[in-house]
């Protein structure tokens, strides 16, 4: 499946991904350095009623937030991260465990601790201000 957007649309485009979350808990969210990940997360976290200010977690690794209905959501961002021995110990894998939604950047940097049932999207920069979202069911 796949979504296309510019970005003056990634509210309504971060409202559509929605129902492909399902039953997920984790979504492994692939693209190169610029392609916006942070940004649609942003726009996902609003989508999904959260009240926090969303920033990324490069730096501390885990931001965690509540929605409206007081459900927790946890933005990772494992651009720094190592090797998976070093996610564990960052509490990456607690996350993912955790049954509350993840939202993850560069999941490759530790991909063998992710769960098998984990939602994979990609997402590629089409134009300057046009996206593809593209979603692994």
């Amino acid at each position: 499946m796949e979504l296309n957007f510019r970005l003056g649309d990634i509210d309504q485009a971060a409202q559509a991904f929605l129902p492909y979350i399902g039953q997920h808990r984790v979504i492994a969210i692939h693209g190169e350095m610029g392609a916006g990940k942070t940004t649609f997360i942003h726009a996902l976290c609003a989508a999904m009623g959260v009240q926090d200010t969303v920033s990324s977690p490069t730096f501390s690794i885990i931001n965690q937030y509540q929605n409206a209905e007081g459900s927790t959501i946890y933005h990772l961002d494992l651009y720094r991260i190592r090797d998976e021995a070093e996610a564990i110990q960052a509490g990456v894998e607690d996350a993912l465990f955790s049954g509350n939604i993840c939202l993850v950047e560069w999941p490759e940097k530790a991909a063998g601790i992710f769960p098998d049932n984990s939602l994979t999207v990609r997402l590629y920069t089409t134009g300057t201000d046009s996206r593809k979202l593209e979603i692994n069911l």
